[in-house]
């Protein structure tokens, strides 16, 4: 919407600076950030009266205890965050901020009925294991369908540090994609164990995006860096600088000791849209180091049920992996903050291997 007064630059020369992707980035940012701090405590509020409380596993660390009844669904507001300052800043004729979008909601939806029958209508279980896969598989179907008939079935792929060795996946692109949304969404809920510990590594990703998204769309810096252009690309820098903000002010309430968490509606959301982000900029490699934190989560919990299937003993104390440093000693807090510094570490390693190619 707000892009559109760029064509007011032959007469108000001041409106030029609207064309800017990276000038609309940052305040896409800042109204996400300013939305939630209106909305969330109006929402935090809400959601105590109408007893909208999260559910606490009795077999895990006992001072989790205490979090029982914590208003959940606070995804909701990460995605209104997300959605509303895209709307405002981004250029809507853009397919691949649609396609960003979809992702975010399609996922979210499966989150929120997730959220909604355990929470609301009280099933303990939610959706079943294989009721949520169908659902993230057909979602993620369409949406890779809907990738390939916008890019003309290009299915190359970037892989970190080599310059000109891109393979094409062919026929096998569709499972692979559809595998790389469901995985980060799995992963990113997988993460959201404790106070502000998905959100600040989902901060650092989608900020790091906001800079891949760029050069990837950007003809002169993609073809400086050797990596696949994608025309069109840079416009998701605008969803992404809207999803910096949302987290941001997601996680001013979610910080320990949390007064909200964002429940499956938010972290199925948050990790379908980052997965669409590696999709569409040709990163999917790039995100197993990226994400790396998520990745990590989500392969604890394999080793876990595998190897007590499997030996009938468990690798870790407890999966995820955050609750095995937590039974071992570790304070809630630190295992939140030494997995963001692992997650900014990651991140600078990834957007270093643009140049180590």
């Amino acid at each position: 919407m707000l892009y559109e007064l760029f064509t007011l630059h032959q007469t108000h020369p001041f409106f030029n600076v609207f064309r800017y992707i990276t000038f609309r980035a940052i305040y896409a940012t800042i109204t996400a950030l300013l939305l939630f701090f209106l909305l969330g405590p109006i929402l935090i509020r809400w959601l105590k009266r109408i007893q909208i409380g999260q559910e606490v596993r009795d077999d895990g660390p006992k001072s989790h205890l205490s979090k029982k009844g914590t208003p959940t669904m606070g995804g909701v507001l990460i995605l209104l965050g997300i959605f509303i300052p895209t709307i405002l800043w981004a250029d809507l004729s853009n397919r691949y901020v649609w396609m960003l979008l979809a992702s975010l909601g399609a996922n979210g939806a499966i989150g929120f009925l997730d959220d909604y029958l355990k929470v609301v209508r009280k099933k303990s279980k939610g959706l079943l294991a294989w009721q949520k896969f169908l659902l993230q598989v057909v979602s993620g179907t369409l949406l890779v369908l809907w990738y390939l008939s916008v890019t003309g079935e290009d299915t190359r792929l970037v892989v970190p540090f080599l310059k000109s060795f891109n393979p094409a996946l062919g026929l096998f692109f569709l499972p692979f994609a559809v595998g790389v949304l469901s995985g980060t969404a799995n992963a990113v809920n997988l993460t959201d164990g404790l106070d502000g510990l998905a959100i600040g590594p989902v901060t650092v990703v989608a900020l790091s995006f906001m800079g891949i998204t760029y050069v990837t769309g950007h003809h002169v810096y993609a073809k400086y860096l050797e990596i696949i252009h994608v025309p069109g690309a840079g416009e998701l820098a605008i969803v992404c600088g809207a999803m910096v903000g949302s987290s941001l002010g997601f996680l001013w309430f979610n910080s320990y000791p949390a007064s909200i968490f964002m429940g499956d509606v938010g972290s199925l959301a948050l990790g379908g849209g980052i997965g669409m982000m590696a999709i569409i900029t040709r990163q999917e490699l790039l995100l197993l180091i990226l994400g790396g934190i998520f990745v990590a989560e989500a392969l604890s919990v394999i080793a876990q049920v595998l190897s007590f299937k499997i030996r009938k003993k468990r690798v870790l104390r407890m999966a995820p992996l955050h609750h095995h440093y937590e039974l071992g000693g570790v304070e809630e807090p630190k295992v939140i903050v030494r997995f963001w510094i692992v997650s900014i570490i990651l991140a600078l390693i990834s957007l270093s291997t643009f140049k180590l190619r």
